[in-house]
């Protein structure tokens, strides 16, 4: 790791203008202008489609697998984000695992509260199955908020009696819309991107009255058993860290093959960061591997 790497990301994040307003258009904003500073390269394919009545997009690199596939669900606390902000991130996935990503423009809060994600990325899964997808050659994947999107929607596939894929990938779940973690206070000093109270109000927004332990829309409550392979990395410097190892210590007792890694000092989804943080190509590169090996 270089430290003048991380100590410059954390300086960035830490310092970054707030948004006055600090209107849900204007977080919305700072975040596709953060994807516009990072775009994907020129040689990514990008194949902008809609699924389900949402927009969506397949991102791969030249060459790669088309039967390998992740549907991609994006972080931003189910409130902001597109696959314009994680276009990158969707690519360099993508080449890592050798197959292509489909990422979910899914409906968010406030417009479109709880379930309207879980039910758009159910959807998105019952498509790609029906183009002929092999679940024994897919994943589903997301960070953040999307990291627990990706086990809402398996339990819902599961709930439903769906094909489930044949692993998921999780980068810093957020599994608890209740916020009842440790780190979220012993945290608090060291996370330079997630703030406690952004949380809670971001909840609030998504789940727009429902019960905050609802499964579907906090994982660590759901019933987890006969969900396929799950790796979860995240950061020892995030708020949200309890929500990856309560979950992971849930879902093994549930008889779930959980491969959870906790990397040091970084931040929240730090993957999004590889073009200036060696640790988030290293991550990527991690969960590529883990990934083609259970869909080869």
């Amino acid at each position: 790791m270089s430290k003048e790497q991380l100590e410059k990301l954390c300086t960035i994040l830490r310092t970054r203008p707030q948004p006055d307003p600090p209107t849900v258009e204007a977080f919305r904003a700072r975040t596709e202008e953060m994807g516009d500073r990072m775009p994907a390269p020129p040689e990514a394919i990008v194949e902008k489609i809609t699924v389900a009545g949402c927009k969506a997009e397949w991102v791969s690199a030249p060459g790669a697998n088309p039967n390998r596939q992740a549907l991609y669900l994006h972080g931003g606390g189910y409130v902001i984000g597109s696959p314009n902000s994680h276009r990158l991130l969707a690519y360099n996935i993508a080449k890592a695992m050798d197959g292509r990503c489909l990422v979910l423009d899914y409906r968010m809060a406030p417009e479109d509260p709880f379930p309207a994600a879980v039910d758009d990325s159910v959807a998105a899964w019952a498509w790609m199955l029906e183009q002929g997808g092999n679940p024994a050659r897919m994943s589903i994947m997301g960070d953040s908020a999307g990291g627990g999107l990706t086990i809402a929607t398996q339990v819902a596939l599961k709930q439903r009696g769906m094909q489930l894929p044949a692993c998921s990938v999780c980068i810093s779940p957020w599994t608890d819309l209740e916020g009842t973690g440790d780190s979220i206070k012993s945290k608090a000093d060291v996370d330079p991107m997630v703030k406690e109270e952004g949380l809670h109000n971001y909840s609030a927004l998504y789940r727009a009255g429902a019960d905050p332990r609802d499964p579907l829309a906090s994982p660590l409550y759901a019933d987890v058993s006969g969900l396929p392979p799950m790796l979860i990395q995240t950061g020892t410097a995030e708020i949200l860290m309890d929500d990856s190892t309560r979950f992971a210590e849930k879902a093994r007792a549930q008889g779930v093959d959980v491969t959870l890694e906790l990397w040091d000092d970084m931040p929240h989804i730090w993957h999004i960061f590889a073009p200036m943080l060696s640790e988030g190509a290293d991550a990527i590169a991690k969960l590529g591997a883990w990934t083609r090996e259970r869909t080869a």
